[in-house]
């Protein structure tokens, strides 16, 4: 078979499974969950059946795992403090509606993991040191990047659960977050790049995919129109927004 079409099956199977579990307990505890569980899931039947012990599908697998696993259990810590997660209350109760939900998630995760599907179903024996370093260095900066901006809100919240954060890495961009989780992934692509050719880099949409759905669909619009609801009229508000890049970090003088 196929491997692209395998991955997209077997990732279809995982969010099918939870969408069972949780349209039938009108959770939402499981949603966030089978994100990054489907990431770790494909990773490691990738891994098992389709590569090899060779240094760079281990790194690309551990890149990728390490971060589902920090994204996993911050989502998971969230939700089980929120309860309910508010982007439902239209979809919950619709077997369509909640199910498309799932189907389009299950679509995300499979295109977003082109590169690292490549690259675990092609064994390379090759390493290109350049690419390998500066890839790394990117998917660290991402990963601190991520997962700094994840803790300074969930710190901040517990404080001021009705304000919305403005300082640490948010200082410097509105959503630092999303920046970091576009550098994981066009880290990870960097690190892939070379064993591409032809047809191949056709797998780049990934990064571009992931880059694209944050900038313009399901991320960074959806708190943009949020925030402004909540905070349109507070005055700390519109400055933030006036002086704080959208997304790319830089000093506000």
């Amino acid at each position: 078979m196929n491997i692209y079409l395998e991955s997209l099956l077997i990732v279809t199977a995982i969010n099918l499974l939870f969408f069972i579990i949780a349209f039938t307990l009108k959770t939402d505890i499981v949603t966030d969950l089978s994100y990054t569980l489907s990431f770790i899931l494909l990773s490691i039947y990738l891994l098992i059946v389709h590569a090899q012990s060779d240094p760079i599908s281990l790194i690309v697998f551990f890149g990728v795992v390490l971060w589902a696993l920090r994204l996993g259990g911050y989502l998971l810590t969230r939700i089980l403090q929120m309860k309910v997660d508010h982007r439902f209350d239209d979809k919950r109760d619709s077997f369509l509606k909640f199910g498309a939900f799932w189907l389009l998630q299950a679509i995300t995760v499979s295109v977003v993991m082109l590169p690292e599907i490549f690259l675990l179903s092609h064994r390379p024996d090759t390493i290109y040191p350049l690419s390998l370093t500066a890839g790394l260095i990117l998917w660290a900066a991402g990963f601190i990047i991520e997962s700094t901006a994840d803790a300074q809100k969930s710190a901040f919240k517990q404080v001021h659960p009705k304000r919305l954060i403005t300082t640490g890495l948010w200082k410097y961009s509105r959503h630092p977050n999303y920046f970091g989780e576009m550098l994981v992934w066009w880290g990870l692509a960097l690190v892939i790049l070379p064993y591409l050719k032809g047809l191949s880099y056709l797998v780049l949409l990934g990064p571009v995919f992931i880059t694209l759905l944050l900038l313009f669909v399901s991320g960074i619009p959806l708190l943009e129109k949020s925030w402004k609801e909540r905070y349109g009229d507070q005055q700390y508000y519109q400055e933030y927004i006036r002086k704080t890049p959208l997304l790319i970090p830089r000093r506000i003088r």
